[in-house]
């Protein structure tokens, strides 16, 4: 089944700063999320990405100003964020391990009152037949899967992924950079935090570099990722 989705804005976040108590996570960040494209949000481990994902769903006390299209969202809670389409994809799958397949896309569902199991089907053809399956017993490629699957269920104009590819064998980071860009071919728009430079960069429009809570570097992905900077900092020195 195909999926498209018309009237996207893009979202914009202007001066995002988050406290955790003392600790100033993320300091005046500034993002451009442009509407039906996959912009990558990179940087290692503490560099505020994923406070950064949090901010922009509600998920996290932040000052500054988040915007869908010319509309302020900062003062609503996340489940009407997510009404707006706005929908996070955690970091560590987080799903419900005791729970069946089935129980676990249903979750995701709970705001949705028409969920499109034939799309998510149509991007993980595995799960029509593991619907039974409890969700603990499945690999941790196909968790993660599950875990993408559930959030589709919310119906996103706007998917966040967070580190998707944390912890997996390369030939199942593949799989995952297959299922973002066929995601986005649908005409979501995809924010793809990742430790991982190389893969986010290389399926990315446009991308942002973040260390200690600011953004250092934003551009082109694809000239981010050719930047001598960036390969010396984040890919080894080794040139791509």
């Amino acid at each position: 089944m195909s999926k498209t989705l018309d009237n996207a804005l893009d979202i914009q976040v202007k001066g995002l700063n988050v406290f955790y108590g003392p600790v100033h996570a993320v300091k005046g960040v500034n993002l451009t999320i442009e509407a039906g494209k996959i912009t990558a949000i990179v940087g290692a481990n503490g560099a505020g990405k994923t406070s950064t994902l949090k901010a922009i769903v509600g998920g996290v006390k932040s000052s500054g100003t988040v915007l869908l299209g010319d509309e302020s969202i900062n003062h609503l809670p996340v489940h009407e964020r997510v009404r707006k389409g706005i929908v996070l994809c955690p970091e560590g799958r987080g799903i419900f391990y005791s729970l069946t397949v089935k129980e676990n896309l249903l979750a995701g569902a709970y705001l949705n009152k028409k969920p499109d199991l034939d799309f998510v089907f149509d991007v993980f053809p595995f799960l029509k037949d593991r619907l039974n399956q409890i969700a603990g017993t499945l690999s941790g490629g196909e968790q993660q899967m599950l875990a993408i699957a559930r959030a589709l269920m919310a119906n996103p104009r706007y998917l966040l992924l967070d580190e998707p590819s944390l912890g997996l064998a390369p030939i199942i980071i593949d799989k995952i950079v297959d299922v973002v860009k066929l995601i986005n071919s649908r005409g979501i728009t995809v924010v793809l935090v990742e430790q991982n430079t190389s893969v986010a960069l290389s399926i990315s429009h446009y991308g942002y570099v973040l260390e200690n809570g600011r953004v250092a570097l934003e551009g082109d992905a694809k000239q981010l990722l050719g930047s001598d900077l960036v390969r010396e900092k984040y890919l080894g020195g080794v040139k791509k």
